[in-house]
């Protein structure tokens, strides 16, 4: 399960560009250029760590995610379970890239957590433009075209129950908080099993360098990312 995007290395988690970036696009469907080997930015995508720590110690009820610094490539990573069960995510000099909150029930069944990170992940990856466009094109702002910086800042869950666990995530509304320079996107989902209502969750982006949106420059920006997704998906 999902063995492909990582190698595990005696207690560490080492990550390949290649790895990141095939999760990126193949599991994610995020084509975000921050994720392609060579990016001179280049990070890891937060929704392949939130899928390790799935993997690693299970999917509870609760589940509140903050995302802390940006994971290089072939960074050693440290996944590890404090006293009181929270979990992080660090470095070998402790920088902290992901701290996890949780409580409630654990299911490690492989089938159950496996659906809920690609479901979850499935819906995560559609940040730009699906979810992004709208809300900057509605309050008249945009990020930086030359240098588009969105930060994916936390993301939580709540689950009625584990069981007979076939999930599906769709928006239930979104918005979008201007502070000057910087915005804060907060996209609201609910989680169904089948059809039946089992969850709630939130995903909070940041977008930094705002400047006035332009329709012809977002144009060609979505257009690049159409372009991105039928040459990976043509290769």
């Amino acid at each position: 399960m999902f063995k492909d995007y990582y190698a595990q290395r005696g207690e560490y988690v080492v990550i390949s560009a290649e790895q990141a970036s095939r999760f990126a696009k193949g599991v994610a469907g995020d084509y975000n250029p921050i994720h392609n080997p060579g990016a001179r930015r280049f990070c890891v995508p937060g929704d392949l760590l939130f899928t390790l720590v799935l993997v690693k110690f299970g999917l509870s009820r609760q589940m509140e995610f903050r995302f802390t610094n940006m994971v290089g490539a072939d960074t050693p990573l440290k996944f590890s379970e404090a006293e009181n069960g929270d979990l992080h995510v660090c470095d070998e000099s402790d920088k902290c890239y992901l701290q996890v909150v949780r409580s409630g029930e654990i299911t490690r069944d492989e089938v159950a957590v496996e659906a809920f990170a690609r479901c979850y992940v499935a819906f995560s990856g559609k940040n730009f433009p699906h979810y992004l466009k709208p809300l900057m094109e509605q309050h008249g702002v945009m990020f930086n075209p030359k240098r588009p910086l969105v930060i994916y800042d936390s993301m939580g869950f709540s689950l009625e129950r584990l069981d007979g666990f076939s999930p599906d995530l769709a928006l239930n509304q979104s918005s979008l908080e201007v502070q000057g320079k910087r915005a804060e996107a907060l996209l609201e989902f609910s989680i169904e099993s089948g059809g039946q209502a089992v969850g709630v969750g939130s995903k909070k982006l940041v977008v930094s360098g705002l400047c006035d949106y332009d329709a012809m420059e977002m144009a060609a920006i979505v257009d690049e990312f159409y372009r991105l997704k039928a040459a990976y998906e043509a290769a």
